[in-house]
């Protein structure tokens, strides 16, 4: 996808930009950090008109995304089980988790999220970037449309 600065369709810039027909739903990568943020919707998928923008950070390492709690409960969505997780120091965690709508441009999907604790990052991760239909390309950290597969039974 190529990028362009802040919505600007006149000029590609390489740190910062949107995705060609995206409109302001942007992403930006920070070459100093290898780090890769993008700004998406999240809504209820019950309610999906009413949603909230937020900026997550990419964790192409990251199973499901994280979203703070109090958006989620703002938004209606309700925790449907609980999980353990690991985190990188090795430390296990128990958190809730659902499921939200994700929107970035014209592409939407479902997906398990965890409700964020209050010192927990908002992280995007590998399952909600397939459901949007994107790749994080980890050598270049940009986001790459993910070719769908479909698989038939022979008859």
């Amino acid at each position: 996808m190529q990028l362009m600065n802040n919505g600007c369709a006149k000029r590609a810039d390489r740190e910062t930009g949107c995705a060609a027909g995206f409109g302001p739903l942007c992403y930006r990568t920070d070459d100093r950090m290898g780090l890769t943020v993008l700004n998406l919707e999240v809504a209820n998928p019950a309610n999906p008109e009413e949603s909230e923008t937020l900026e997550f950070l990419i964790d192409s390492g990251a199973v499901y995304s994280v979203v703070p709690r109090p958006v989620l409960e703002r938004l209606g969505i309700r925790p449907v089980s609980k999980q353990e997780f690991r985190v990188a120091d090795g430390a296990k965690l128990t958190r809730e988790t659902g499921g939200a709508l994700f929107k970035y441009g014209d592409k939407a999907g479902v997906a398990v999220v965890i409700f964020g604790e209050e010192d927990d990052a908002t992280l995007l991760g590998a399952h909600t970037l397939e459901a949007l239909g994107l790749a994080l390309d980890p050598l270049r950290r940009k986001l790459m449309p993910l070719p769908l597969m479909l698989a038939f039974l022979p008859e």
